[in-house]
């Protein structure tokens, strides 16, 4: 038995938000986490679609039923599986989808934000420090950077990025822990980060989310 790899074309979808002219102040990629579609994520960012900011939420590429009785459908950015491959498509897929969205606008006159929640914030903080985008800003909630991720390799692009780590007191996925290791190791790397903490588990709160976008 041997394994074999073949590169095909296909189809991703993504949605947004907000305005998508020259007036845009912010562009947001947000990447949703497990189980979850782009849509329903997006709609959490609505409170903030102000005129001057345009939202991107691009959706994981493997659908699956999460609920087959009920037909519901959620979105994964991998597996363990090939996880390798998967995460170089990915990759791939945002590079891409990053490069349609400045077609259209002024790279320079905006800022970037890379927003991960849960599994998705993993898969922001691998296409920051492996793709072509240039963050202002990192935004990782619910979830560390992971624990595989190179930071020698991404550590010009992550040293830039102003990285968030927002974390719910109550989230049962991220312990005090696994925090402090995550810090230690970017402390280690030099390379600068924030932290956040609010009253709430494993979810996003309105009031740290203005502050992100206004602080």
């Amino acid at each position: 038995m041997r394994e074999h790899h073949l590169h095909v074309p296909r189809t991703a979808r993504y949605y947004t938000l907000g305005p998508e002219h020259d007036d845009v102040r912010q562009v947001w990629f947000v990447c949703h986490g497990y189980g979850q579609l782009a849509n329903e994520f997006l709609e959490q960012f609505r409170p903030l679609d102000d005129g001057t900011r345009l939202f991107v939420a691009p959706e994981g590429p493997s659908r699956y039923y999460t609920n087959h009785a009920r037909g519901m459908v959620g979105a994964s950015w991998m597996t363990r599986e090939d996880r390798l491959t998967e995460i170089a498509d990915y990759v791939n897929y945002l590079d891409a989808l990053h490069d349609h969205v400045f077609s259209s606008l002024t790279r320079s006159s905006v800022t970037l934000y890379v927003f991960g929640f849960s599994q998705g914030a993993a898969t922001a903080a691998r296409w920051v420090s492996l793709g072509r985008a240039i963050a202002n800003r990192l935004v990782l909630w619910g979830e560390l950077p992971p624990p595989d991720l190179d930071l020698e390799v991404g550590w010009s692009k992550l040293e830039d990025s102003r990285i968030t780590i927002v974390v719910g007191r109550e989230d049962r996925y991220v312990d005090a822990s696994q925090l402090a290791v995550a810090e230690e190791r970017l402390l280690d790397h030099e390379i600068p980060y924030e932290t956040i903490s609010y009253d709430g588990g494993h979810h996003l709160d309105d009031s740290v989310l203005r502050s992100l976008a206004t602080g």
